[in-house]
């Protein structure tokens, strides 16, 4: 479940949110080996303030703390304002930790869940954002930023290894460090019986010095969705590949709510590339309900290998697989609870079951 607080003071607003996602696997709740008596310790809060006319000239500060029950995330940006032919500028700094569960985790319950193995990633970043005028439909960002990358265990202790003993980083040593410049082209159309939006990214690892990671990342996310009748059809196709001195924690991991429904996090596999497609049909039950059947599909394009020591190879990934079922969507004024079912292609049935958005 959830719940969510907006608190004006003035020009600035506090958010306060409450956020419970809980996910059945059959029997299960979460894992088989940890069963939680209190869905209550399942819950994760967050915090964003938005403030107006903090510094001078308009310009907006933005910070969200997130604290969930395994994972934190710290987000602050300070957003210039321009005028609408110079666009904005936006300084951001992040920090997050949270179990790398996508790469390394262990596919359980024939892949519909994977495991921590105890390695945990922690991510600090700052950087510079260019938001360049939108064209039309179009619409530019250039990023340049600094990024570190550090592994941990459950601990807090630094590791280099996973308890395999392969690395987990470029540089053999718990961290990695990359300077990347990064630009992304969006176009987004949209009315009431339609919309088409398209996403193109391209990442560059800049070698500015010899530990820094020098690579090149592409990535493209397509989507669209238009009314059948009463009922509305959606589709959504991500794909991606990688080249250069990668790390295994930048290879793509494959499955997932966000994903291909119907397996763990990253259980269907971790390649140099991939491909994902989902498939929604939506169609109206009464007036609050609607119902839902999807069909997800996603493949690391047998490119497993070429990720350094093919950790999908050794955990037993298939490399490809897609997830079928179907769900509901109710909403109200005080809550959005969306209920899937999900089957893989190993017949494994999987619920997902999210309650948010409630105005308190």
């Amino acid at each position: 479940m959830g719940a969510h607080k907006s608190i004006h003071a003035g020009k600035a607003k506090l958010d306060i949110g409450v956020n419970f996602i809980q996910k059945l696997c059959s029997s299960y709740v979460l894992s088989p080996h940890r069963i939680y008596s209190n869905p209550l310790s399942l819950a994760s809060g967050s915090l964003c303030l938005k403030h107006p006319n903090f510094f001078v000239n308009s310009d907006m500060l933005d910070v969200l703390c997130h604290k969930g029950l395994h994972d934190s995330n710290l987000f602050i940006a300070y957003r210039t304002s321009r005028s609408l032919c110079l666009g904005q500028q936006s300084l951001t700094i992040q920090h997050s930790v949270s179990p790398e569960v996508g790469i390394h985790g262990i596919p359980m319950n024939n892949f519909s869940h994977s495991e921590s193995r105890g390695v945990r990633l922690s991510k600090s970043s700052i950087g510079l954002d260019m938001h360049e005028p939108s064209s039309s439909n179009w619409s530019t960002t250039t990023s340049v930023y600094f990024k570190h990358i550090h592994f941990i265990n459950d601990h807090g202790r630094s590791i280099s290894r996973d308890l395999d003993g392969f690395p987990v980083t470029c540089s053999g040593n718990p961290f990695d460090n990359m300077i990347v410049i990064k630009q992304e082209n969006r176009f987004e159309e949209a009315n009431d019986h339609c919309f088409t939006h398209v996403s193109l990214q391209m990442e560059q690892g800049i070698p500015l010095q010899p530990n820094l990671l020098t690579f090149n990342r592409f990535k493209l996310f397509a989507s669209k969705g238009f009314k059948l009748g009463p009922a509305f059809f959606s589709t959504w196709f991500s794909g991606g590949s990688i080249v250069g001195s990668i790390a295994p924690h930048q290879a793509f991991a494959i499955g997932g709510p966000s994903s291909v429904r119907g397996y763990g996090e990253g259980a269907v596999g971790s390649g140099q590339s991939c491909v994902v497609s989902k498939n929604e049909l939506t169609f109206p039950l009464n007036k609050k309900v609607k119902g839902v059947i999807f069909l997800d599909c996603g493949s690391d394009m047998k490119s497993n290998h070429r990720v350094p020591g093919n950790p999908g190879l050794r955990k037993g990934k298939p490399g490809s697989g897609f997830g079928i079922g179907y769900g509901i969507r109710f909403k109200t004024q005080l809550a959005q609870i969306k209920v899937d079912y999900a089957m893989n292609a190993f017949r494994q049935r999987t619920f997902y079951f999210g309650v948010s958005n409630v105005i308190v």
